[in-house]
């Protein structure tokens, strides 16, 4: 039996009054404790539980999974498992793999809040798999489908739904569109993200709607790092997606770090437009011509209320520019220019038209239903 002594004056002493009183046993775990620290590595078994299919691509498919821990405590991950079905053999799955999982740790490292947290890269009966933070949120994709909106409005109430919609998020002409002020939120995230990846001369290779995701807290997060690279080391196999992709990618395959920006910027256009300009596009060729026009007419695309602001249409011909020489030439030029986001948002709380975001996407966001 273990006694403490206490001072009748002094009912809860310091801990060095308390290391004073209290004599450790030295019983064997405290001696493997104390073996421990000096080993100098340590092993165990770790074991991920699925519970269900978060989505899939022609690369890997993501998991939800509990990663157990010891005094059955839990936490919930995601699980990227990367198919070997496009490649030729074991040999160049695992060279692309390799490449694959040395971007994702320098990625790891950077630990920028934009961007999505990679816990590790594992290994289960020869089939690679990237550990990640489990992201509470939805994909933009997933938001601008009109059902979402419908479900919401239902959902919130009608004084509460005509303060998100007229703040937040309303009908486009094909899908849901974001209000400036809200794009220019996820945009000025995204592109901290993006910035924080070409600082380390990272291409992500593949910003479309589907992997940028907006969290319940309302903050941005970057997703799905399956296609980046280091710009010196281009891939063997590289996968994009022709809607998204700058025009250099689709001609050539060719990719600069600011190809990156005319994704986002297309991706910018579709939110703040609520349709995409890619939509009746059945070729290659002809996407190629859409993409070198774009930039000529993106005021046929935006809504009235948007293309009033010249500042807001320059923007966005500076992402989407189809010279990348001629685009904005880095995230943080595309941000902090005279012509960039920040300028664009500094307009908006001048004209008394900017709000409390943060507040008023998580308010719109608790009334859109997780995917099924």
């Amino acid at each position: 039996m273990i006694v403490l002594h206490m001072a009748p004056s002094d009912p809860f002493p310091s801990t060095r009054d308390f290391s004073q009183h209290f004599r450790p046993i030295r019983s064997a775990l405290t001696l493997r404790y104390e073996s421990l620290q000096k080993s100098g590595a340590v092993h165990w078994t770790a074991q991920y539980r699925f519970l269900e299919r978060l989505g899939a691509g022609s690369q890997s498919v993501v998991m939800l999974a509990d990663r157990l821990g010891s005094l059955d405590v839990s936490l919930r991950v995601a699980l990227k498992l990367f198919s070997p079905l496009l490649y030729p053999d074991t040999d160049t799955y695992l060279s692309e793999m390799a490449q694959t999982a040395n971007v994702a740790m320098k990625i790891a490292e950077i630990q920028e809040d934009h961007l999505l947290d990679v816990h590790n890269f594992i290994e289960s009966s020869g089939i690679q798999i990237m550990v990640m933070e489990w992201v509470d949120g939805f994909d933009l994709k997933y938001l601008m489908e009109p059902v979402r909106l419908q479900v919401a409005a239902s959902s919130a109430g009608r004084e509460r739904w005509a303060n998100i919609n007229d703040i937040v998020v309303t009908a486009g002409p094909t899908q849901s569109r974001l209000k400036p002020g809200v794009a220019l939120h996820v945009l000025r995230e995204s592109l901290a993200g993006l910035a924080a990846l070409h600082r380390s001369q990272i291409v992500h290779g593949d910003i479309k709607p589907s992997n940028i995701m907006l969290k319940r807290t309302a903050s941005t997060k970057v997703i799905d790092y399956g296609s980046a690279f280091v710009i010196s080391r281009p891939r063997l196999q590289p996968a994009w997606t022709p809607r998204y992709a700058a025009p250099e990618v689709i001609e050539s395959g060719r990719f600069e770090l600011n190809s990156d920006l005319a994704s986002l910027g297309y991706v910018f256009l579709e939110l703040i437009s609520g349709r995409s300009p890619f939509d009746n596009v059945k070729t290659r060729l002809e996407l190629l011509d859409v993409k070198n026009s774009l930039h000529d007419r993106v005021e046929d695309v935006l809504p009235r209320d948007v293309r009033r602001d010249t500042g807001l249409v320059e923007l966005i011909r500076g992402m989407i520019h189809p010279d990348c020489s001629e685009r904005f030439s880095s995230p943080e030029d595309a941000d902090l220019s005279p012509d960039g986001a920040a300028a664009a948002h500094k307009r908006l709380v001048l004209g008394d038209l900017s709000s409390e975001y943060e507040n008023d996407i998580r308010d719109w966001l608790q009334f859109v239903p997780m995917p099924v």
